[in-house]
């Protein structure tokens, strides 16, 4: 069963004035789920089999009629990156680049990539996706930071773009300061259009470490910093924050990790119901100590699973969320 294009996503964004209204409607043919599991010390798990996955949706389990795994699998990376005025401070435009750089040198075989830079509220494609990584690093060396941040406004355009790459495993790499002081878009409203999205959004926040804590989260740029965070989680990936070369390669390294160790399982929905937002809730054997998945889907009713394929279903005991 081919992988590619079972997801559709139609956004429609309506301003009036000075004030964003979005409305949102997907509909999905198919429930495409990547996944990651991780064991003791934050290891991937490159052998799990099907018997040890359960696939539970508002808390029910539903039958999955696809299991893959997507093992050391070229990958279509999404590049997203802030070229707002603030990004020129305290060599963070300059860490960018270095992020960049270093995940371009690690690019394996059927790789491609694309640039986005957004400021202003508006994410520009600076060069679509390529397998030659030399268009990108030249860009990347000429960008000239500018404008005011409005990384809500950009992230909310991206998924869908990034489905232009060729490789089923994708991810957007979004490289921000995480300051954000432009978007029309609310934080509701950006969480809302990331519901349904297939396409793990990896954010490295391009700050100090220390900036990000407990005591600081209160604070404007660092409660921006903690949605990322959140938008992050919500679609299967994971917020680092660094601008260090040993910061951010430890960051890369574990981006890389997780998408070159990949399962996916999926479903037809029933087109029965209202079109909603959905959770997913995987169910893992023991050795399990975490799985990375995408905390929805929004659409119709899922398959109900027979009483018969329950009863087959091996005891689980420990859930992933």
């Amino acid at each position: 069963m081919r992988r590619a294009a079972r997801f559709t996503l139609f956004l429609l964004l309506v301003a009036a004035g000075v004030t964003a209204q979005v409305t949102e409607e997907l509909s999905v043919s198919y429930v495409m789920i990547p996944f990651t599991v991780l064991g003791s010390r934050g290891v991937p798990i490159t052998n799990l089999d099907a018997k040890e996955v359960s696939l539970m949706i508002d808390g029910r389990p539903v039958p999955s009629d696809m299991f893959e795994k997507s093992m050391n699998a070229p990958v279509s990376w999404t590049l997203l990156v802030d070229g707002s005025g603030s990004m020129g401070l305290a060599g963070k435009l300059e860490a960018a680049r270095a992020a960049v750089t270093t995940l371009i040198s690690r690019r394996k075989t059927g790789d491609d990539f694309s640039l986005y830079v957004f400021a202003e509220g508006q994410a520009r494609e600076i060069v679509p996706f390529t397998t030659d990584p030399a268009p990108i690093l030249v860009a990347m060396d000429k960008l000239e930071p500018y404008g005011k941040t409005a990384f809500f406004d950009a992230v909310a355009d991206i998924p869908e773009r990034s489905q232009l790459g060729t490789n089923p495993t994708r991810a957007i790499v979004l490289l921000s300061d995480g300051i954000d002081n432009n978007s029309q878009l609310t934080r509701p409203q950006i969480a809302r259009l990331l519901e349904g999205v297939a396409v793990p959004i990896y954010a490295v926040g391009l700050r100090e470490p220390g900036e990000f804590t407990k005591e600081t989260k209160t604070s404007e740029s660092s409660s921006d910093l903690a949605l990322l965070g959140d938008l992050a989680t919500l679609t299967g990936g994971k917020l680092y924050v660094g601008n260090r070369p040993a910061q951010l390669g430890k960051a890369l390294d574990g981006i890389e990790q997780e998408l070159r160790a990949q399962y996916l399982i999926g479903f037809s929905p029933t087109g029965k119901g209202a079109v909603k937002y959905r959770r997913i809730t995987l169910k893992l054997a023991g050795r399990v100590q975490s799985v990375r998945v995408r905390a929805g889907y929004r659409g119709t009713e899922p398959p109900v699973m027979s009483a018969a394929a329950s009863r087959k279903k091996p005891q689980q005991r420990k859930e992933g969320k």
